[in-house]
């Protein structure tokens, strides 16, 4: 995997955050994560000497997990896909992230340095059976919410990537029907589900005064989020 690395530089330098700088609000994440501006997630296939990989970037909508089948359908030698997402929809993130465990279990899932991976995003990822967060990637995670003002979604969706955050309102089920969805989800894909209790649901949802945490190095491996040291 390590010569993964040299084309990950290569694909960065061109796309990202032109700058670390903390949240002050949120210390543990940047103030300007780098997570694709794509309305819709796109799928790319990057081939880098001979080793196929997908770039997953953008907004996860109800259609990502048939768009994700087909492109590694289209692409069987895909070896890992790399994330850089605002989130989305999380219920089709936990479908994708299922579909990867299910259907393709050898494929790896990677944040590249710089990027960042935040809410629904975290579900595909945590889909991989074998899961890599380089040193400076953001697994960035807040407490999931719902609201039924789908005119306020649209209205999020077109704003840009500034207010993209505002697509975890997106998610239209109950938050209890989520929280039971989000549990089984960890059990199954071997994570260990204090992340919940200790992270995820432990952080405000998104709106006034929201808080973000991204995990350390440290924690993404007692929580088993990333299981793979490089």
């Amino acid at each position: 995997m390590k010569f993964l690395i040299a084309v990950a530089a290569a694909v960065l330098s061109a796309s990202a955050a032109p700058a670390l700088q903390s949240d002050r609000n949120n210390p543990t994440c940047p103030a300007n994560p780098n997570w694709a501006g794509n309305q819709r997630m796109t799928l790319t296939p990057l081939d880098s000497g001979g080793v196929k990989v997908l770039l997953a970037e953008g907004v996860i909508d109800e259609g990502l997990p048939d768009r994700l089948q087909r492109a590694l359908e289209q692409n069987p030698d895909a070896a890992e896909i790399w994330f850089r997402s605002p989130g989305g929809n999380a219920l089709s993130g936990n479908e994708a992230g299922r579909l990867l465990r299910t259907q393709y279990p050898g494929i790896v899932t990677r944040i590249p340095a710089g990027w960042t991976c935040f809410s629904a995003c975290n579900f595909v990822f945590m889909g991989g059976q074998l899961r890599v967060i380089e040193a400076g990637g953001n697994f960035m995670v807040h407490m999931f919410t719902h609201t039924g003002n789908r005119q306020a979604i649209r209205q999020g969706v077109s704003g840009g990537t500034d207010e993209a955050v505002a697509l975890i309102g997106e998610i239209e089920q109950s938050s209890a029907q989520l929280a039971t969805e989000d549990n089984d989800f960890l059990i199954r894909m071997g994570v260990s589900r204090r992340l919940l209790s200790e992270v995820m649901y432990a952080t405000r949802a998104t709106g006034e005064g929201e808080t973000r945490r991204c995990l350390t190095q440290d924690e993404a491996y007692e929580y088993n989020v990333a299981n793979v040291r490089e």
